[in-house]
């Protein structure tokens, strides 16, 4: 049994079970009066979601865990599709360790789901990765039923291994029958004013509730957009289109990293909630 042990408690999130689960709540009770919670009635596909240390984007975060602690579903499996800030590794792998602990506990991976995408299974991505690791408390905190993870690293952050990607995930959980969420971890702009980070956000976010995948590529490759999961973002997108005929985008909280700790250059964080209409 291969287990991947923390990187980052004690930097991302506190190493302390009791610590992480009192800042996981407090976050939680000070947003939920501005959680738009009816979004729970619809029919959940995913979500974008922050993957900064709890203390900055947790915050945005929470909009989207507390919508999925509520609702009625029940997911098999939760996909996690991270980029890669370390560069090492394959274009698209999935994780080849068995479980994943964290100061909360471990989680089993889906290794048959994982098996049966086609893409290479190794553990060099995630080793030293954040990106994926980040979501992971959140789920064993909001979640109280059984369900497994599905850690994938998108490192070549491009609309054709994004849309390769959701074609082999919509299959293999057809295959399969698994009923899947799908995380696509991402932050926004980095180390802008946050009147410049607004802006170029504005460009991808119009981009994102367009459901226009390949704009999205081209309009960060131009303006140099420093939104670093972008890959997972038309992952979701493109995964979305096809489960849905008419996928709904919710823009839940946008926020940044000056609002905790004022700063001219700022991190900006927007979570999104992705539900179709069936």
């Amino acid at each position: 049994m291969k287990v991947r042990k923390s990187a980052i408690a004690g930097r991302f999130y506190p190493a302390d079970k009791d610590a992480l689960v009192e800042q996981l709540e407090s976050i939680r009770k000070k947003e939920l009066s501005k959680i738009n919670i009816d979004l729970k009635n619809n029919h959940l596909v995913g979500g974008v979601v922050p993957h900064a240390g709890y203390m900055f984007s947790a915050y945005q975060a929470v909009h989207f865990f507390e919508i999925i602690r509520q609702t009625d579903q029940r997911f098999d499996t939760v996909v996690i599709v991270n980029p890669n800030h370390t560069g090492l590794g394959h274009e698209i792998a999935f994780d080849s360790n068995d479980l994943w602990e964290t100061p909360l506990g471990a989680v089993s991976l889906d290794t048959e789901f994982g098996l049966s995408l086609g893409i290479e299974i190794s553990e060099i991505e995630q080793k030293q990765e954040h990106s994926g690791e980040v979501m992971v408390p959140f789920l064993q905190h909001f979640l109280d039923y059984e369900y497994k993870i599905a850690p994938i690293t998108l490192s070549n952050q491009t609309f054709k291994n994004a849309k390769f990607l959701a074609e082999r995930l919509m299959e293999s959980a057809s295959v399969l029958d698994r009923k899947i969420l799908l995380i696509a971890s991402s932050d926004f702009s980095h180390f802008l004013s946050p009147e410049e980070g607004r802006e170029k956000d504005s460009y991808v976010l119009e981009n994102i509730i367009a459901l226009d995948s390949e704009a999205i590529e081209n309009v960060v490759r131009k303006k140099n957009i420093s939104v670093c999961g972008f890959g997972p973002i038309m992952t979701l997108i493109e995964y979305s289109k096809l489960i849905s005929v008419e996928p709904k985008v919710n823009v839940l909280k946008i926020g940044h990293s000056g609002e905790v700790i004022p700063s001219n250059e700022v991190v900006d964080y927007v979570s999104i909630l992705f539900s179709n209409s069936q």
